[in-house]
C-alpha cells in the first residue's frame, strides 16, 4: 500500500493505480472528457490535471500512476481556471443538446459556460442513415473516444480523424454514411458519445431512461449483462454493464438495440384456441381447462407415452425446470427434449463422455490468456459478437488464431492459417492434425501419464491419418495442416472455440470427440487458456438442457436411474423410468401416428426443423399441439390448436445459463404485455388443473430457483442472494464456494484419466451429383437472430433485409446471375427462393445462406439425415441444384 497526500489528507491506497482510479475510490470527482473506463487512457483533453509535488507541471491523472509519497491538488484555482478555458474553447463549435443529460453539458453547466443552440436541420454534419445511431457532429468536441471505443473494443476501425489541428472531424470509413459503411452496429461508439453526437434513436423519440434494471441478454449464449433503462413503463435504451465478467462493457447490435419485438403489432398477448379452423380469443381459465382436460383425455386413452413436452432455450433456467419436472410426474414421461437437440446436443454426449461434463471447460476470461485459439465452425464475430470482438482483439495483442471453416469468415482475415475445408470432413481434418503433432513428437508426454487412458493405441490409429492423405479427402494443403498443428501444440496454452459447423453433422458428435482428443494429447485441457469451449447459440441453450429438458437426463445432466432416488424424494412423486424420446424421435413417433399429442414452449419446430416437409406431415398427425410463445410463428400459424400467450424475458424473473456455465439473474423490466404470462405460471397453472398442485404451487422464480438447488449439487451453492451482482460458474457446491473457472484442473468427473477415442471418419450421405452440383451450409449472420422471431420485429431489417444465397465470383459467372437476382434453390427434398449475393467468402461449388425470414422457409430445402449418436439434424451440408426464374 501506497501513503499519498490529497487535498492536504492522508490516505492509504493501493499500488498499480493511475491516480483519476485512486481519486474515484475516494468519492473524488475530476472532470474528464476524452476518458472512459474501458478505454487506455491518452490524456488528450487535459481536463484531469492535478498538481503533484515535484512535478513542473500539472499532470493527467488518467494515465499518471500513483507513487508512493505523492502529495496531489486536485481543485486549486489555477487548476479550475485552466479547465474554465479548455471548456470555453471546446463549446465555441458545439451545439447543445438541451437536455442536460450528456457529460459536457454537466460540465459546461457545472462551469457556467454557455453553448451555442443554433443548427440547420440540413447541415451537412449530421447524418440519419442509421436506423439506430443519430450522427451530428456539430456537437461533436474531438475527443476521439468514439474512434477509440471502435478500435480497442470493438475492433472495427470505423470511425476517423481527418485533418489536423481545429480543423479534425470524425467521419465514417471512407467518408460514407454511416450505414453505408463498414459499421457493425454495436452502438459502443453512441454509448460512448460525452456530448450526443453520436445518439440513440429512441432517446431522441422517446426521452431519456428515467428507471434502469440490470438483467441479462435475451439473445446468444453469451449471456451478456445490461442495463436496460425505461420511461413511461416503455424500454427506451439499454446499454452494458460496465462491471459485468462476461461482456466487460460491450454489446452487439442485437442485445443494445433489437427490443423493439417486445412491442410488435403482431405480439399475441391472449389465449386462442383454434375452432373450425379459426382462431378464438378466449380467457386464460378456458384456455388452461381445455388443455388440461385434452392432456388428460389424451394420456388415459393412449398412455403417458403419447405425449412430449419441449422446453425453451429462450425460457428461464426456473421455467426449464418447471417444464421437465411436468413432463415426468404431471404426464409421467420422460419425451422431453429442448432446442439443444438440433445445436450442442453432440457437444454435451461428446464432452460428457470424454471428460465427464458437457460443457465449456473454461471461460472467456481465458481469451486474453491464450496463446493459441483455434476456432472450428464458428463465426463469433457475428453469431457471438462480444466474444468475437475479445477474440480479435487478443489475435491483434499477439495471440495466434487458427481458423477451420469452409467459408472466409470475418476472423480468417486475421488468422495465421485458415484450413478452409470441404463440408462435412472435419472429422478427418482434425485427425490430420493429431497425427502431425504425433509425428513431430510435439504431444506433451507429462500431461498424458498423468490424466491420459488409452493413447498407445490412439497413437497406432492416429499415425494412418496422414495430412497427406487426409488434404485429398477435405481439400487442405497439408502443409498448412502441419504448421496449424504445430502452433497449436507449441505456441501454448491453446483454446478451442467451437460451433454449429462442428455439431450439425452427421458425425457432429464425434467430431467434438476429436476435439477433445487434440486438447488431452497436447495438455491443453484443465489449464488457463485453454480447454474446449462450444459456443452456445441461444441465450439459455446451455441452461435448457441443463435442467433437465432431455429425455435421458435430470437436472445437472445426471442419468435418470443415478439420481432418481433424490428427485422422488424432493419432489414427492414417482418418476417414469421408461425410455424418452428427443424430439426428432418425437416427429417419427408423431408421423408413425404413436405421438398424440405436443406441448412445445418457446420453440418454432416447424420452421426450424431440417426436412421441413416431414417436420409438417409429423406435425399433422397429432390431435393436440400446444403452442406457448410471444407470437404466431410457422408452427403455431399453420399446425397449432391451442396458443398460450408467453411473457419475453423483459417482462419476469429468473436466471440464464451462459457458454461458459455462468448462472446469470434475469430480471424484470416491464410488466407483461396485455394478458401475456411467464412461462413458469403457465406451466403451474396446467399442472394444478391436472391434480398437482402441491407439486407446482410456486410463488416466485426464486422459490423454483430454491428447489433447483436441492436436487443439483454441483448448482446448490448459486443463490440468487450469491448472483445479485455477477453470475457464477458451475460447478459451484456450496455457498462459500467461488465458482468454477476452469474445469478438470486436476481430475475429471469419470476418474484421474480421460481416454482418447478413435474415430474413424464415416462420409455423409448428402453427396453432390450432375443433378445436385453444389453443397449448401446453411447458419446465421450477425444481424438476426434464429428463426427472426425477434430481431425482425425490430429496425435490424433495415440494416439485413433478407436471407441471401452467397455464391462464388466463378459459380455466379458460370450460371449468368446478378446479385440480388432471385433464383430457386432446389433439392431432393425440397425448395426454397432467395436472392443472390455474389461473395468471395465460399468456395466455388459450395453455397451459404441463412434462415432468418420464415416467408423463405430455407428449411424445405435441408436434409433428413442425422448425427449418429445425439440425433441432430445436418443443416451445415445439403446437395442443390440452382435454377433462374427467368
Amino acid at each position: 500500500m501506497f501513503q499519498v497526500v490529497i487535498n492536504g489528507k492522508q490516505y492509504e491506497v493501493n499500488e498499480d493505480l493511475t491516480i483519476l482510479q485512486v481519486l474515484h475510490s475516494l468519492g473524488i470527482q475530476v472532470p474528464t472528457l476524452c476518458h472512459d473506463n474501458r478505454l487506455k487512457p491518452i490524456g488528450g483533453c487535459r481536463l484531469c490535471v492535478v498538481n503533484i509535488n515535484g512535478f513542473s507541471r500539472p499532470a493527467t491523472s488518467c494515465n499518471t500512476k500513483i507513487a508512493d509519497g505523492m502529495v496531489i491538488e486536485t481543485h486549486s484555482q489555477d487548476l479550475e481556471k485552466h479547465r474554465k478555458v479548455l471548456l470555453r474553447l471546446l463549446s465555441d463549435s458545439y451545439v447543445s443538446t438541451g437536455s442536460g443529460n450528456k457529460e459536457f453539458d454537466r460540465l459546461l453547466k457545472e462551469y457556467e459556460i454557455s453553448a451555442s443552440s443554433s443548427q440547420t436541420e440540413n447541415s451537412p454534419l449530421v447524418d440519419d442513415s442509421h436506423p439506430y445511431i443519430s450522427v451530428n457532429m456539430s456537437k461533436c468536441v474531438t475527443c476521439f473516444r468514439c474512434v477509440r471505443i471502435c478500435e480497442e473494443i470493438q475492433g472495427q476501425f470505423i470511425w476517423k480523424a481527418v485533418n489536423r489541428g481545429y480543423r479534425t472531424k470524425i467521419v465514417p470509413d471512407l467518408g460514407m454514411t454511416l450505414k453505408e459503411s463498414e459499421c457493425v452496429s454495436c452502438g459502443a461508439c453512441a454509448d460512448t458519445c460525452p456530448t450526443g453526437a453520436l445518439e440513440d434513436k429512441t432517446v431522441l423519440q422517446f426521452g431519456a431512461a428515467t428507471e434502469w434494471t440490470k438483467t441479462t441478454c435475451p439473445y446468444c449464449g453469451t449471456g451478456c449483462e445490461m442495463l436496460v433503462g425505461k420511461k413511461d413503463d416503455r424500454i427506451v435504451k439499454i446499454k452494458p454493464d460496465l462491471n459485468s465478467p462476461v461482456n466487460k462493457g460491450h454489446l452487439c447490435v442485437k442485445g443494445r438495440y433489437s427490443f423493439d419485438f417486445v412491442y410488435a403489432k403482431d405480439r399475441v398477448t391472449e389465449p386462442m384456441i383454434r375452432t373450425a379452423g379459426k382462431w378464438k380469443t378466449v380467457s386464460w381459465g378456458e384456455v388452461i381447462a381445455f388443455v388440461s382436460d385434452s392432456l388428460t383425455k389424451i394420456v388415459a386413452k393412449y398412455g403417458p407415452d403419447s405425449v412430449g413436452v419441449l422446453g425453451s432455450s429462450r425460457g428461464t433456467n426456473e421455467e426449464n425446470y418447471l417444464a421437465q419436472k411436468f413432463a415426468r410426474i404431471v404426464l409421467g414421461t420422460n419425451n422431453i427434449d429442448c432446442c439443444a437437440r438440433v445445436c450442442h446436443a453432440p457437444t454435451a454426449t461428446a464432452m460428457k463422455e470424454t471428460l465427464g461434463t458437457g460443457a465449456a471447460t473454461n471461460s472467456f476470461d481465458d481469451i486474453e490468456n491464450a496463446g493459441t485459439i483455434a476456432i472450428c465452425g464458428a463465426n463469433p464475430t457475428e453469431n457471438h459478437p462480444v466474444v468475437g470482438a475479445r477474440i480479435k482483439q487478443a489475435v491483434l495483442n499477439g495471440a495466434n488464431l487458427i481458423v477451420i471453416d469452409p467459408r472466409k469468415i470475418e476472423l480468417a482475415k486475421y488468422s495465421k492459417f485458415h484450413l478452409q475445408l470441404k463440408p462435412g470432413t472435419n472429422v478427418p481434418l482434425l485427425n490430420a492434425l493429431a497425427c502431425a503433432i504425433v509425428e513431430e513428437g510435439l504431444v506433451d508426454q507429462i500431461f498424458i501419464s498423468q490424466r491420459v487412458d488409452g493413447f498407445e493405441s490412439y497413437k497406432k490409429f492416429i499415425l494412418s491419418w496422414t495430412p497427406e492423405r487426409v488434404s485429398k479427402i477435405c481439400g487442405v494443403d497439408p502443409v498448412l495442416i502441419k504448421k496449424a498443428a504445430i502452433i497449436y501444440a507449441t505456441v501454448k496454452p491453446s483454446m478451442f472455440f467451437h460451433g454449429l459447423g462442428m455439431t450439425e453433422h452427421t458425425q457432429g458428435t464425434e467430431s467434438i470427440m476429436c476435439l477433445v482428443n487434440l486438447g488431452l494429447i497436447t495438455g491443453n485441457i484443465g489449464k488457463i487458456g485453454s480447454g474446449v469451449n462450444p459456443l452456445r447459440g441461444q441465450n439459455n441453450v446451455q441452461g435448457s438442457a441443463h435442467m433437465g429438458c432431455e429425455p435421458h437426463n435430470l437436472t445437472g445432466y445426471v442419468p435418470i436411474e443415478k439420481a432418481y432416488d433424490l428427485f422422488k424424494q424432493v419432489w414427492g412423486s414417482d418418476l417414469p423410468r421408461g425410455e424418452g424420446l428427443n424430439m426428432l424421435q418425437m416427429m417419427d413417433s408423431a408421423k408413425n401416428n404413436k405421438l398424440k399429442a405436443l406441448w412445445a414452449i418457446g420453440y418454432d419446430i416447424f420452421l426450424t426443423n431440417s426436412n421441413a416437409s416431414f417436420t409438417k406431415k409429423a406435425i399433422q398427425s397429432l390431435e393436440l399441439l400446444i403452442v406457448q410463445d410471444l407470437f404466431l410463428n410457422k408452427t403455431a400459424g399453420e399446425l397449432g390448436h391451442v396458443f398460450l400467450p408467453a411473457a419475453s424475458s423483459f417482462e419476469k424473473e429468473g436466471t440464464f445459463m451462459n457458454s461458459e456455465r455462468r448462472v446469470q439473474r434475469v430480471r424484470k423490466v416491464i410488466d407483461p404485455v396485455g394478458h401475456s404470462k411467464s412461462d413458469w405460471e403457465i406451466v403451474c397453472l396446467v399442472a394444478k388443473a391436472m391434480g398437482k398442485e402441491s407439486c407446482f404451487d410456486y410463488k416466485s422464480s426464486k422459490e423454483i430457483w430454491e428447489e433447483v438447488r436441492k436436487v443439483w449439487k454441483a448448482g446448490s451453492g448459486i443463490t440468487y442472494d450469491r448472483i445479485e451482482k455477477n453470475g457464477l460458474q458451475w460447478p459451484c457446491p456450496a455457498e462459500d464456494h467461488p465458482g468454477t473457472q476452469i474445469l478438470h484442473v486436476e481430475s475429471f468427473p469419470i476418474g484421474s484419466k480421460a481416454f482418447v477415442k478413435t474415430i474413424e471418419f464415416n462420409e455423409t450421405k448428402e453427396i453432390t451429383s450432375s443433378e445436385y452440383p453444389f453443397l449448401l451450409v446453411t447458419g446465421r449472420t450477425l444481424f438476426h437472430f434464429n428463426a427472426g422471431t425477434m430481431t425482425m420485429r425490430s429496425a435490424n431489417v433495415n440494416l439485413l433485409d433478407n436471407d441471401y444465397l452467397d455464391i462464388s465470383p466463378q459459380d455466379a459467372a458460370l450460371l449468368g446471375l446478378r446479385n440480388k437476382e432471385k433464383v430457386k434453390i432446389v433439392s431432393k427434398y425440397g425448395h426454397a427462393v432467395l436472392p443472390v449475393r455474389i461473395h468471395d467468402s465460399v468456395k466455388k461449388g459450395e453455397l451459404f445462406t441463412t434462415f432468418h425470414m420464415p416467408d423463405n422457409f430455407v428449411n424445405f430445402v435441408t436434409g433428413p439425415y442425422r448425427d449418429n449418436l445425439a440425433s441432430t439434424p445436418e443443416y451445415k451440408i445439403t446437395a442443390v441444384k440452382i435454377e433462374k426464374l427467368s
